[in-house]
């Protein structure tokens, strides 16, 4: 396989390697991988790297088992097994949060969890409600709804076919807690409830979430304050933020130190093929299925670490069409339409020029990270590292 031609524009390049284990040097592993690239002559300065969140994770052993995240629990919000404990705003995900609230009702197995579940979707768009049941019920925006108002209509997902109420409820007494679940959108309802702690469990609106709690809560953390401590032999920045379902009784964090992975990935490159590529590490992509208008980053964000490449560069550029229709209204050859598009490329625009208009500005990095997620896909294509290449400039980016 050869250079690709010159005709062929932006493109992501899913990378196969093998089964990544805890423990590996996945620095040599993926630079092992691009020597192949190199061979290939593939890799030119300029493309970026992307690596899955998950195999670094898994390299760095980032496990936790569900004692371990009870016991931290406790500590945090000085739990008894008899305590009572609130959650608010978990999303709706037996990989995402249903070992989590496993976890918290295991600090609490005498006591009690109280869940609040935002409706009609939690905060990535999940459907805890249809819309039929709420109508039927007469609710409006900030009305609470209660279990009991919810006994005998159908709760199933329209994707999973999951009764997330009932999966939490069973979760919590599986431990030997008592589960009391209710829906409301306003976060300080939580308070109706005598309890002992509570849980911030959203993901992107936590920081709002834990400020409207903290006027109506005194004991208050968020997912994030869990298994966050670097002196732990398993933690991230996140905390439980962007955790998954892992083997046994264990969940896989976020990775660590995303930043000092992607330079150090960086600098083996350079120094194994000649070449100075960007790095990232991606996790969900952040764009939202317009079939089951699921929000589809789970992740507090898309991108885990990026290098310096990818500091304030915005995905923008020339509006195509509308240059190519203008010139050709005015009569102008293909040929001269080609030319001014050149010439227009080399110009910097205001967002509000015409020849911008209908190219939102989008991070880089995370419009790389949503291609990256696309091509590897959570189906598991065997692809966890991604090329990209033509979304920067060769001259711009060598370093």
């Amino acid at each position: 396989m050869a250079r690709l031609p010159e005709y062929i524009g932006p493109a992501a390049l899913g990378i196969k390697m093998g089964v990544i284990v805890p423990g590996m040097d996945l620095t040599a592993e993926i630079t092992a991988c691009v020597k192949r690239c190199a061979e290939d002559d593939l890799i030119d300065n300029g493309d970026i790297l992307c690596i899955t969140e998950s195999i670094v994770a898994r390299c760095q052993n980032n496990f936790v088992t569900l004692d371990q995240i009870a016991e931290e629990i406790k500590q945090k919000l000085k739990l008894k097994p008899s305590s009572s404990v609130g959650v608010v705003f978990p999303i709706l995900s037996r990989n995402r949060f249903a070992l989590i609230l496993q976890a918290i009702a295991r600090a609490v197995p005498q006591g009690r969890v109280v869940v609040q579940l935002s409706w009609p979707t939690d905060e990535v768009g999940n459907q805890a409600v249809p819309g039929n049941v709420t109508a039927e019920l007469g609710k409006s925006y900030y009305d609470k709804i209660t279990e009991a108002e919810l006994a005998g209509y159908n709760l199933q997902h329209p994707v999973t076919k999951v009764d997330y109420i009932r999966l939490y409820r069973e979760t919590i007494e599986s431990e030997g807690a008592q589960a009391e679940i209710f829906l409301a959108n306003d976060p300080a309802a939580i308070a109706e409830y005598t309890l002992d702690g509570v849980i911030a469990a959203d993901v992107h609106g936590r920081e709002q979430t834990k400020k409207a709690l903290s006027r109506v809560v005194s004991n208050l953390i968020t997912l994030q304050d869990i298994c966050s401590d670097s002196s732990s032999e398993a933690w991230s920045e996140w905390g439980l933020l962007g955790s998954n379902m892992s083997a046994g009784d264990k969940l896989k964090l976020a990775p660590r130190a995303g930043l000092e992975f992607a330079l150090k990935l960086q600098a083996e490159v350079k120094k194994a093929v000649g070449k100075h590529v960007e790095v990232i590490i991606y996790g969900d992509g952040a764009y939202k299925d317009p079939s089951t208008g699921i929000y589809e980053l789970a992740d507090p964000l898309p991108v885990f670490g990026a290098t310096s490449g990818f500091e304030g560069v915005m995905r923008e550029g020339i509006k195509y069409k509308y240059i190519a229709d203008m010139g050709y209204e005015e009569g102008k050859t293909i040929a001269e339409i080609e030319a001014e598009l050149e010439e227009l490329k080399q110009r910097e625009h205001e967002q509000t020029d015409n020849a911008a208009e209908g190219t939102t500005p989008r991070r880089l990095a995370d419009v790389t990270a949503s291609l990256a997620d696309l091509v590897s896909g959570s189906a598991d294509a065997g692809t966890p590292l991604v090329l990209v290449k033509g979304f920067l400039s060769p001259e711009k980016d060598q370093g």
